[in-house]
This record gives C-alpha cells, sequence and structure tokens, in this order.
C-alpha cells in the first residue's frame, strides 16, 4: 500500500491510535515508548503490512520540525535552580564526552572493518561518521520509565541527564555535517573544521539567548484578544529561532534548546495554556517521527548487518560510552563513583541518530545505507537492553529514592505573579514507617500540605490525620528565586 490524498488521513490516524494504545501499555511495564513507536512503524512499513515510505529527505525534514519542537519543550522544562549545581558536568558531557564517544567508536568500527570476517569495509572517515550520528543520547523514554516505576534519583543525577540529553545533540549534529562535508570534499583544513564549530556555537547559543528573550518580551507585552493564539504564536518562535540561527550558520537545535529554557525560567502570560499546547505536540511529533523512521527502515536490510552492528552497540554500550563519561568526568571530583557508573549506563540512543544518520543518505555518502540500517540496529539494541533496565541498575547501585516529586493531578494551577510553586508527593509504605501522620513528616520549609487524594476522595489535611500508602500530597511551597 502507498500513501495517496485519500488514504493519508485514514493511515495516520490508525498509525496513531496503534501507537498511543501500545505506549500505554509499555509505559505500563516500563518499555521505552520510543521503542514500541518505531516497532509499530516497522509492523505497519515494506516488510509488515506494505505501507511504502522511503523519502530519506522527507523522514529528516519530519525530523527537523519534531526535534525544534522535543528540545524547545525540554528546555522549558530544565530548571535554572535544579541545572547550576551540575551546570560543569553536564556541558562537559554533552562536548567533550559526545566528541569522545565518536572517536573510541569510530576507531573500533575503522577497526572492525579490516577483519577479514567482517562484511563491512570502511574507510576511517566514514567510520567517523558513522559513529558520530549515534555519538548523542536520548533521556526522554528514560524518565518515562522512572516516572512508571516510581523512582527518583539522588545526587542530582536526574537533572544532570536532562541537561546533558537536551544540550548533546548539537555537539553530534555538527559532528554529523562537518565530516560529511570532509568526505564531499575530499578533505577540509584543521582550522576550517574549528572555526565551523566555534561558531555554530557562538551563533546557535547567542541565538538562542537573544531570540528566548525577544519571545518573552513579545508574549508578556502583546495583547492578543484569543488566549488560545499564545501557544501558536510561540511555536512560530520555535520554528524561526531555528531558522534563522541555521540561516546565520549557526545550530539551530542549539538555539531552540537555549531559548526554550530561557522562556521556561522567566515569567510569561498564559503559562498554564503554553506548557499543555506545547507537551501535546511535543508527543504528536514524537510519535509522528518515530512511525516514520519505522516505516522508513526495512527490517531484512537491518539482518545483513546484524552481527557487525551488534558488535558495535556493545562496544558502545560497555567500552566508549563508560570511557567517555569516566574521561570527562575526571575534574569532578564530587561525583561518586556509583553515579558515574550509572552515567555510563543510561547512554540511551533514541530517535536523533537515526534522524542523523538520514543526512549521509541524503549528501549520497557512499555506504549511507549501511549507516542507517546499522544505527537504526543500535537503537533497537539499545532500548531494549538499557531502555528496560534502567531502573534496575539505578536500584542496585542504590542511587533511587522510594518515591517520586511528580506533576501534580489535582488541576490546581496558580497565577505566575503568586510567589510560590506547587508540587506534589507520592506517599510511600516506606515513608510512613517513619512517620505517617503531616505534623510528624520531615517536610521542606515553608511548605504546606494543602490536599491529600486518597483514591478518587480529596481530604482537607490537619496535623493528625493518619497518612496511607498511595496517598498524593499537594504542597505549597515558596518559590525558588532565578534571576530574571
Amino acid at each position: 500500500m502507498i500513501f495517496t490524498a485519500e488514504n493519508s488521513l485514514l493511515i495516520g490516524s490508525i498509525l496513531l491510535f496503534v501507537s498511543i494504545l501500545a505506549g500505554k501499555t509499555g509505559y505500563r511495564f516500563g518499555v521505552p515508548a520510543l521503542l514500541l513507536f518505531l516497532l509499530v512503524g516497522m509492523f505497519f512499513g515494506s516488510d509488515g503490512l506494505g505501507l511504502q515510505f522511503n523519502n530519506a529527505k522527507e523522514a529528516q525534514f519530519i525530523g527537523m520540525i519534531a526535534l525544534s519542537v522535543i528540545l524547545f519543550t525540554g528546555g522549558m522544562d530544565t530548571k535554572f535552580q535544579e541545572v547550576r549545581p551540575i551546570l560543569g558536568p553536564g556541558i562537559v558531557l554533552s562536548t567533550v564526552g559526545v566528541l569522545l564517544t565518536a572517536l573510541f567508536t569510530g576507531l573500533f568500527i575503522w577497526w572492525l572493518s579490516g577483519m577479514s570476517w567482517s562484511n563491512i569495509a570502511m574507510p576511517l572517515t566514514t567510520s567517523l561518521l558513522l559513529a558520530a550520528t549515534m555519538s548523542s543520547t536520548d533521556s526522554a523514554s528514560v524518565f518515562a520509565i522512572l516516572r512508571s516505576q516510581k523512582i527518583n534519583l539522588r545526587h542530582h543525577l536526574r537533572p544532570m541527564l536532562e541537561l546533558e540529553s537536551g544540550s548533546n545533540d548539537p555537539m553530534a549534529y555538527m559532528l554529523t555535517i562537518v565530516i560529511i562535508q570532509v568526505i564531499n570534499s575530499s578533505g577540509m583544513a584543521t582550522s576550517t573544521i574549528a572555526w565551523s564549530f566555534v561558531v555554530q556555537f557562538i551563533v546557535g547559543a547567542a541565538g538562542g539567548y537573544l531570540l528566548g528573550k525577544l519571545a518573552i518580551y513579545i508574549l508578556n507585552k502583546i495583547n492578543i484578544d484569543n488566549e488560545s493564539l499564545y501557544p501558536i504564536l510561540l511555536l512560530a518562535f520555535i520554528f524561526f529561532t531555528f531558522a534563522i540561527t541555521d540561516l546565520l550558520h549557526g545550530n539551530g537545535y542549539l538555539a531552540v534548546y537555549i531559548a526554550g529554557m530561557m522562556v521556561g525560567n522567566h515569567k510569561i502570560i498564559h503559562r498554564k495554556e503554553i506548557d499543555t499546547f506545547l507537551n501535546g505536540l511535543s508527543w504528536l511529533f514524537q510519535i509522528i517521527m518515530f512511525l516514520c523512521l519505522g516505516l522508513l527502515v526495512n527490517p531484512h536490510e537491518m539482518l545483513e548487518v546484524a552481527l557487525v552492528a551488534l558488535l558495535i552497540g556493545v562496544f558502545m554500550i560497555l567500552v566508549a560510552r563508560p570511557l567517555s563519561i569516566f574521561l570527562s568526568l575526571l575534574p569532578f571530583r564530587k561525583i561518586t563513583f556509583k553515579s558515574r557508573l550509572f552515567l555510563s549506563w543510561v547512554g540511551l540512543r533514541g530517535a536523533v541518530p537515526i534522524i542523523f544518520a538520514t543526512y549521509p543518505v541524503v549528501a549520497n555518502v557512499e555506504g549511507s545505507g549501511l549507516i542507517f540500517n546499522i544505527v537504526f540496529f543500535i537503537t533497537i539494541l539499545s532500548l531494549i537492553l538499557q531502555g528496560t533496565t534502567v531502573s534496575a541498575v539505578a536500584k542496585l547501585l542504590k542511587l533511587s529514592v522510594p518515591f517520586e516529586e511528580s506533576n501534580h493531578t489535582f488541576g490546581v494551577e496558580l497565577p505566575e505573579e503568586i510567589d510560590s510553586d506547587l508540587s506534589s508527593i507520592l506517599v510511600t509504605k516506606e515513608m510512613i514507617e517513619k512517620a505517617d501522620t503531616l505534623q510528624t513528616m520531615d517536610l521542606p520549609a515553608k511548605t504546606l500540605v494543602m490536599i491529600v487524594k486518597r483514591g478518587e476522595e480529596f481530604l482537607i489535611p490537619n496535623g493528625s490525620l493518619k497518612l496511607k500508602a498511595n496517598d498524593v500530597l499537594l504542597l505549597i511551597s515558596e518559590k525558588n528565586k532565578t534571576e530574571e
């Protein structure tokens, strides 16, 4: 079956419906939703039910739009006060860590290509290109698993992973583009390569900061009668930020992430409507992106490179990622050994490497089809092996805490002008063993419990209220001050 104007809506609606049902099932059993979306696309694709989608350029365009929204939304969810203590190691991991991962993996692929039994033959530059496409990580599915199994992390590991995953895609993108240019131009001067990196970082960071400030100013100053248009206005800013930064030879992905951080950490009008709109849109684009990538691949072609891809994937997981983490974090002595081990394991590959693997295909790099199939295989391997064991590894290393500070589900919102935050805590058996009433709970300073949700019942709390496991407490606390 091929896509036509007449059946596109029917096919699209069925794919979305099946993906959401699969994602709901996976969330319950701790399987990354990304993996299931990819598998749905593969099931409906050319080797499955026969849907034909083989345009890498269209997939790349869809991925560019989707990543812009996803990175911006991730930036909005990244709070300055949470990342400030781990800003140094987070930035080093997203730059030096990515570079080292690509270097170690590229050299291994090159060595593997020289083996007589290997069915790949790649020169050094192509080997490095393959490694560069896979050098960034994906944390969205990691935190979905942590939330589904009610696990949180110690030692600021959560914001460190968020910062790394949100800011390391630009580095992988730049490595991919530069190596493609080197291959297609039969070599580039070292100074030219270095200058390209500097320009992309500086222009991308500056563009994100300035355009983020501009978005805040216009959102708060413009007077639109229809509140529903504010999220659409911000969406236009997202695409404008990416496009204008790219036009100025900066890194558009870095720009949208920084712009998202700027908007997310300042007061803006109609925040609730904007957050709801962008979160829903982000999920929609994730599903569409993963489905397209699943439709794009031909599973039978992956089987031809399965052995080599398996060896590369195992090397990345067990050698390249841990080695790059430990070397990158050498200057940061306060980070514990167990934390470094956990960071090494959570090098989860996702949709971004597959999107980046379409760039060699579009650029007609020799061996690009092989690169795409290997990257796809390794992404699935990473999601199965690492994605399903994140919570187990966190517990094994004793880095998890037995409760989750989650987004509250009471439907209560505070205006931006009120200098307070709302949050919630899920009461666990371990908590009530130590304190089973509100007056004996060790709550943070300047924090009050507003409502207790028990099943479908809402209780007005007092100090003597006996708590039960699975109660959810709605907390109001003084807002942490951030620089405006």
